[in-house]
This record gives C-alpha cells, structure tokens and sequence, in this order.
C-alpha cells in the first residue's frame, strides 16, 4: 500500500508548485522523450503528457505501491505515459534516451545526490535538458511563531542530514554538481510556496504530511522528543494559517552539451 502521508503531500506539493513550475517547462520546447526520475504517485508526470501532447512520458521510482498508484490514476494516457521501477543512481536507459529528464522532490533524501545528477545528465539527449526541483530546508521561514522556528528550521534538517548522510541544503548545492557535468550554464529560478501565492490549506497540507511521516524519525536523529518536533510543525503550520509563511523552492536547469 503507499504511504498515506506520502501520497497525500506529493498531491499539495504538486498543486502548490505546478502553477508557477509550468512555464518554466514550456522554455524547452517540445521535447518527445520526458523522463521523470523519482515521479513518486505520478502527479508531475501526469502533468507533462497533459501539457506535451506529442511527448512520451516515462516515470519511475523505488516504490512499486506508488507506481501501482499512478498506473491506476492515468491510464487514460494509454502508452503515451508509462510507469517504471528503477534505481536513480543506475537507470536502465541508454546515454541520450530522453530530451527532457526531470527530477523533482527526490535529491534531498539520498545519498550523493552528484551520483544521481551525473546519472540524469548520461540519459539526456545533446541538446536536451535537465530539470531539477530541489529542496532546501533553510529557505523556510514563518512569523509570527510562538517558538523559535528560525532555529529549528535551519538546525534540524542540518542534524537529520548529518545523521542520515543526505543533504537537506541541496537546494544551494546542486548548482555546483550539474555545473561540473557537460552541460551549459545552469539557470536557476525559484518557486515561491507563501501565503500570497499558494491557498493557504494546500501549503498547510504540505506541512501536515511532513509532520505526520517524518516526525520519529527526525525525533531519532536530532535527538530532540517527538512530542518537541511535532510541536515546531504545528507552529509552522499555524503560521501559514493564520499569519505568514515562505518556502522558497529552487529549480536548477541546464542545457546537455
């Protein structure tokens, strides 16, 4: 079965993101081969064969249960959209087999992300591209807050990144790793999650799904009680309900040499 608290934050996350994430898809053209690398329930993936009607979208993720998920949701696609499990560090493609590789909410929760971004720049056509959507947990910020959230948002994610060997600030990082690959110089934009732009429920609901599948295991790795980490969400969250709230999201795109 797919993690209820996943699929539930993949959903807001997307209907947060996509609006202003859309047009900087239309820059690169009309690719006919899309990748999708960690596409989770299929929500983005869903998205790219709706906005590239000629295009072949294929996504693929660790989890079967959510691949079964998104094979039931867009079968109406037909084979215009397909599902896959995969390892993102060893995809079973051919160099150059996409024109668009997209990898969007993945690189902050393995280890190496580099290894993953070489990995996307080797299946992506000369001339294509490669899209990155990739979180960093300092660009959150939320006021007025009855605790310290402008120390919990940067030390937390520090430690949980230290303890797991992920990087929680890839968002700042990956700029250097697909800028060291043959590609051109990466562009880097920013999605904006606030109060303005995004309802307020949805980007809620983002933080809600976090909290309710990742609060134990922060609580493991930081060292601070579960009932604290909890806690520092639910302020974050009534932030964003009742006052302001920000994540700013970078994109991080780059022409393959």
């Amino acid at each position: 079965m797919a993690d209820e608290s996943m699929v539930r934050n993949l959903t807001a996350q997307a209907e947060a993101i996509w609006p202003q994430e859309e047009p900087l898809f239309r820059r690169y053209g009309q690719p006919a081969r899309i990748l999708d690398v960690g596409c989770g329930t299929g929500e983005i993936s869903s998205r790219l064969a709706a906005l590239f009607p000629a295009a072949r979208v294929t996504g693929v993720d660790l989890l079967e249960p959510h691949l079964d998920l998104a094979r039931e949701r867009y079968a109406a696609f037909g084979d215009r959209l397909v599902f896959r499990q995969a390892d993102a560090f060893e995809l079973p493609f051919g160099d150059g087999s996409f024109d668009l590789v997209v990898c969007r909410h993945m690189l902050q929760a393995v280890p190496h992300p580099e290894r993953v971004i070489a990995e996307l720049v080797r299946v992506t056509a000369r001339g294509g591209h490669v899209h990155l959507l990739v979180e960093d947990y300092d660009m959150i910020h939320a006021s007025p807050a009855r605790l310290d959230l402008g120390a919990f948002w940067p030390s937390g994610p520090r430690n949980f990144g230290k303890a797991t060997g992920t990087d929680l600030h890839i968002g700042r990082n990956a700029y250097a790793h697909l800028r060291a690959l043959a590609v051109d110089e990466p562009v880097i934009d920013y999605v904006i999650v606030d109060t303005q732009r995004v309802p307020r429920e949805t980007f809620a609901t983002i933080l809600e799904a976090w909290r309710d599948g990742y609060v134990e295991a922060i609580a493991h790795h930081i060292g601070l009680p579960a009932l604290d980490v909890r806690d520092y969400f639910d302020a974050t969250i009534e932030c964003i309900r009742t006052g302001f709230a920000v994540w700013f999201v970078p994109i991080v795109s780059a022409r393959v040499r």
